[in-house]
């Protein structure tokens, strides 16, 4: 089934949060907070585990429940913080499983106006469920910097970085959603996952919108929080980072993180990865693939995944699937073929499946794996590129409803 998307009201009033939550807030940024509550320099270390482990393994969603904290600390807890997670503005369920969330974050600073009122930032992520395993897309900016012309989501200009924890929240959106917590049930409409030793969401894609790494030390902190062992407890093999191309912060986020890497190729020559990812007039082909080789921690246990869109007589011919093997060669690698997601406005068509599958077996016979991912949420806007526009569509047709009458 798929459900309707319900708008939001923009003008409803929205006061900058008065309170902070501690939900997605790293170990440093709690202890941080309980100083501010007076917990002694002694203490901390203590508090900070018993909060990690309510907040992260267990999801509490209110204080009382931290049974082996002091009622007098958690007073001072609840006077102070919440443990508030952003607003499910609408969920929709593809027929498929899929599922997407618009998520509004409370108001922050920098933060769009409305009739005077500091609205939330608005964000979507995906969930994506297998039979063994489910896999959660996260946004790591609110719009995109990029301006890649096959991929709607570009089309938004950026209105800022998200913060770590905003990026975790995320996550616990989307637990919360799937009762993946103790004592949650989890939802009867859809897929869901389960079974022994099965997790509703095991896997993370920095692939929702914005560019990871021109935001990394909030993915960077995030990231910390995702795969930390007492909580949330994601394997950091577990996590993909995918960009665009920004070669020279890509050591930077191996060193830092240990995540997986994933870059959006999409072309095998300048000229055209320039008109379709125009970061590469910036680091091109060359400089990003250099830039792959050196990626810590690199090995044929821990390839890269380069994703190639593949755009109708555009990037998908044979000669096309013989350059990409010769510029990866040397590189442990998997090749993700995308069937391109169609949105309105765009010039672009998807190739033919016999297109596809003749440029896959080139890859393959070249010793690379070369999986064509199969199209999910395309019913609700919720597949590669489409995230964000069909909401943008919606909020327009409102604004100018409000205009006529």
């Amino acid at each position: 089934m798929s459900l309707a998307l319900t708008p939001a009201d923009e003008n409803a009033p929205v006061a900058i949060q008065a309170t902070m939550s501690l939900v997605g807030l790293t170990r440093i940024q709690l202890a941080e907070a309980l100083r501010d509550i007076g917990v002694s320099d002694g203490d901390i270390r203590m508090r900070v585990g018993q909060l990690w482990h309510w907040i992260y393994f267990q999801g509490a969603t209110d204080f009382d429940s931290m049974l082996n904290v002091s009622k007098a600390l958690r007073a001072r807890l609840a006077e102070r913080f919440t443990l508030d997670r952003p607003q499910v503005v609408a969920e929709q369920v593809s027929t498929d499983g899929t599922r997407k969330w618009l998520i509004r974050m409370p108001p922050a600073p920098g933060d769009r106006l409305v009739g005077g009122k500091t609205v939330g930032a608005e964000i979507e992520c995906v969930y994506i469920p297998e039979s063994d395993r489910g896999t959660l897309c996260v946004s790591s900016q609110v719009g995109c910097t990029l301006t890649c012309s096959f991929c709607h989501t570009g089309t938004q200009k950026l209105v800022r970085n998200l913060t770590s924890q905003e990026i975790v929240q995320q996550l616990m959106v989307a637990r919360h959603q799937l009762g993946d917590f103790p004592g949650l049930t989890p939802p009867t409409n859809g897929l869901i996952p389960s079974g022994e030793g099965v997790r509703a969401v095991s896997n993370i894609v920095f692939m929702g919108m914005g560019e990871p790494l021109y935001n990394l030390d909030n993915v960077a902190d995030a990231l910390g929080v995702m795969s930390d062992g007492d909580g949330l407890s994601l394997s950091k093999r577990r996590i993909t980072v995918s960009t665009s191309g920004v070669a020279p912060s890509i050591a930077d986020l191996g060193a830092r993180t240990g995540a997986m890497l994933a870059i959006s190729l999409h072309a095998v020559r300048d000229d055209l990865r320039d008109k379709l990812v125009p970061l590469n007039k910036k680091y091109p082909i060359v400089e990003l693939l250099q830039a792959c080789r050196d990626y810590p921690g690199l090995s044929n246990a821990r390839r890269i995944t380069f994703e190639y869109v593949m755009l109708k007589g555009v990037n998908d011919s044979p000669a096309d699937a013989r350059q990409l093997v010769r510029l990866l060669k040397g590189i442990p690698a998997k090749i993700n073929l995308i069937p391109f997601n169609p949105w309105p406005g765009t010039v672009y068509e998807c190739s033919d499946w016999e297109t596809i599958e003749r440029f896959s077996d080139i890859v393959f016979n070249a010793g690379y794996a070369s999986p064509v991912r199969t199209p999910r949420g395309r019913d609700i806007l919720a597949a590669c590129g489409q995230l964000k526009s069909e909401t943008e569509k919606l909020r327009a047709r409102a604004r100018l409803a409000d205009d006529q009458d």
